[in-house]
């Protein structure tokens, strides 16, 4: 019972690591278990059933068929190891050690000897011998071609393949079958090239879309911290630069005995309470989440991640004819929803709705994937709605307004806000004190 519990556990956690993985994490394992899965699969089929015929023709040629159907499983081992270092040569993050072809290479000899031996003791009859040639090169193939250029590994198939047909017609072996042979050798060869080189192409490619789809990301960052940086240089330069000079006037005046010093130092305080209000401002311009801004963030930063975005009823009343309290509101439900579905389940599309009733204002978020996972900021223990959702409601909740978070079917999650038009900022110009940081995490692709 408890062996089977663990099985259990343990598929559960291969679901769970599957569903965890980005689509292009999932594309890159799988691209990698196919390659690996061709090697065993020529393994079991075309290069294991001919050596039955074996059984039949004495114990040289048991021997023999023996040894080859060990060297190809312990070569289709090696393959496996060395596919995921060859991607990485080939993708160029990491170099492929030179030694670990050595041992492939020596099999691979070996391999070729076997089967020449096979063929002239009679160990392997005519459409056994064909497919055991078939069977040959796959192993070490689909590691090496990633390896070397497209050039180069055709005219090394190409003397390979010469090397096994002199062997085999030296064997022994007539006409027909060395022309069978050569037909397998060619075909076996262009297989492992279309299937592991475009392959391996394409995922690479991807890679580097996903880099530069990164790199954008942070360069974004970095402006908006340039920008902010440059404002709070604008406030504070020139009247940190003032006050220092009027600080050094009162202290020679005090010095003095001038009683003009004491203006100066009012005129200090003066200056110094502008710039705290300048930099209130800036923070809170910084800070304000605009509903128009929002909703184009989100849909730039769903779409660079892969996720198709609908926007609904944006352009409408609903939208620009709200009250400016209401749409800061809305705004912040947009950048906390769109923070939270590239954070959790697997989105494939996402809708945004606004709709605008006779007293308030309605935002739907949904979007698709979510069955798999926790819902939205979802943790062990909460509501379901995580910290950030959790401080969604706070802010709303001071507006009069609500929040709504919940699994609709068994693949959709939806956010729904409501906040009603009487809404107004409080005395400080806020809609309402967030009630941590977190609560309303930003939307730029760095959160990511």
């Amino acid at each position: 019972m408890k062996g089977l519990k663990g099985v259990i556990g343990r598929v559960r956690g291969w679901r769970r690591g599957w569903h965890e993985r980005s689509k292009l994490e999932r594309i890159d394992l799988y691209t990698r278990v196919t390659l690996c899965s061709i090697t065993w699969f020529f393994a079991v089929s075309w290069g294991l059933l001919p050596l039955g015929d074996a059984l039949d023709e004495g114990p040289v040629a048991i021997a023999l068929a023996g040894a080859f159907l060990a060297a190809n499983i312990a070569q289709s081992v090696l393959s496996n190891r060395n596919v995921a270092l060859a991607f990485d040569a080939y993708r160029g993050t990491a170099p492929f050690p030179p030694g670990r072809l050595r041992l492939p290479t020596a099999l691979q000899v070996l391999m070729t000897g076997l089967l020449v031996a096979l063929a002239a003791v009679g160990g392997v009859q005519e459409e056994g011998l064909v497919l055991l040639v078939l069977d040959l090169p796959v192993a070490f193939g689909i590691p090496y071609v990633l390896l070397v250029p497209v050039r180069r590994f055709l005219l090394q198939s190409a003397a390979f393949t010469a090397a096994v047909l002199a062997l085999l017609a030296a064997a022994g072996v007539p006409g027909g079958l060395l022309f069978g042979a050569f037909v397998s050798l060619v075909v076996v060869v262009l297989l492992v090239l279309v299937s592991a080189r475009p392959s391996v192409w394409s995922l690479s490619v991807m890679w580097q879309a996903e880099e530069a789809r990164d790199m954008q990301a942070r360069l974004a960052v970095a402006e908006e911290r340039l920008r902010f940086g440059r404002d709070m240089h604008d406030v504070l330069g020139r009247n940190l630069s003032v006050i220092a000079l009027k600080s050094e006037l009162a202290v020679e005046l005090a010095q003095r005995g001038n009683p003009a010093a004491m203006d100066q130092m009012v005129e200090v305080q003066r200056i110094a309470r502008a710039s705290q209000q300048e930099v209130r401002d800036v923070v809170r311009g910084y800070r304000e989440a605009d509903l128009p801004t929002e909703l184009m963030g989100a849909q730039g930063v769903l779409q660079a991640a892969g996720i198709s975005v609908t926007v609904e009823g944006a352009d409408g009343p609903a939208g620009i004819g709200a009250p400016a309290a209401v749409q800061a509101a809305l705004g912040w439900v947009v950048r906390e929803t769109a923070t939270n579905v590239l954070r959790h389940g697997d989105p494939r599309h996402c809708w945004i709705r606004l709709a605008r009733t006779r007293d308030a204002v309605v935002l739907e978020v949904e979007n698709d994937g979510a069955g798999a996972t926790r819902p939205l900021g979802g943790a062990d223990g909460d509501d379901g709605g995580g910290s950030g959702l959790a401080g969604l409601r706070v802010r709303l909740g001071a507006l009069g307004g609500s929040l709504g978070a919940g699994a609709v079917g068994d693949d959709l999650f939806r956010v729904t806000a409501t906040v009603p038009l009487t809404a107004r900022p409080d005395t400080n110009g806020r809609l309402a004190p967030s009630p941590e940081p977190s609560a309303a995490p930003s939307v730029l692709p760095e959160e990511r």
